[in-house]
Formats: structure tokens, C-alpha cells, sequence
């Protein structure tokens, strides 16, 4: 698995956008595309949710129900990182969004449990 740091977080009025980044500088730009790349949320008192996910090699993405439609992941593999565009952004999107990333022989991969290497998230807040 490969450790990540995540920002781009911030405070928006509800229908506003966001685009997080999250970028593994501790590997070469090979290892990095051999990764698939999963973002999860957790919002305060909750547990930690999936959110979205991207395939190694971009092939293909899976978003959790309350996301899709309004966010998008993608990647640049040549820049080790992931992005997260999120549109239409609703108060309950409101959470810490966290990165992660790995290499398992089925895909997607949305639980927590799968992974171990967690960076220190980044804020994301929506005001209604």
C-alpha cells in the first residue's frame, strides 16, 4: 500500500465545488500506476465511508449511491496523484476525505479494513 498526503479541502456554501488532491511522493511514477487509488470520508461520530474509487489504470470507477452524478475521480499517473471534483455539494458531504491506495487482485476495494496506511485527511465542509 502507499502512503499519501490528501488536500484541497475547504469551506463552501452548499451547491459550491471542491477538487481534493492526494499525492504519493515516497514512490516513482511506475509504482504509483500499479495502484489502485480509493477515496473513503468519515463525518464527525460516523464511520468511515467509501466514497470513490479508480482502477490502476484508469479503466474504470465506482462511486458510492450519495455521490454519483456529483463527484468525479480521476488520476495522473505521470504525477502520482488522484483527484476528487466535487459538484453539487450538499451540507451532509460535509466530513474529513481521506486517500488510499493498493494493490489487491480484486477491484474496487471499499473497506476500510482493506487498508492500513492512512494519511491526515483533509477537512471538507458545506454550509447550507
Amino acid at each position: 500500500q502507499v502512503q499519501v498526503v490528501e488536500s484541497g479541502g475547504g469551506s463552501v456554501q452548499a451547491g459550491g465545488s471542491l477538487r481534493l488532491s492526494c499525492t504519493a511522493s515516497t514512490v516513482s511514477v511506475r509504482t504509483f500506476a500499479t495502484y489502485d487509488m480509493t477515496w473513503f470520508r468519515q463525518a464527525p461520530g460516523k464511520e468511515r465511508d467509501f466514497v470513490a474509487a479508480i482502477s490502476r489504470n484508469s479503466g474504470s470507477t465506482n462511486y458510492a449511491a450519495s455521490v454519483k452524478g456529483r463527484f468525479t475521480i480521476s488520476r495522473d499517473n505521470a504525477k502520482n496523484t488522484v483527484y476528487l471534483q466535487m459538484n453539487s455539494l450538499k451540507p451532509e458531504d460535509t466530513a474529513v476525505y481521506y486517500c488510499v491506495g493498493g494493490s489487491f487482485p480484486t477491484w474496487p476495494r471499499i473497506r476500510p479494513n482493506d487498508y492500513y496506511y492512512w494519511g491526515q485527511g483533509t477537512q471538507v465542509t458545506v454550509s447550507s
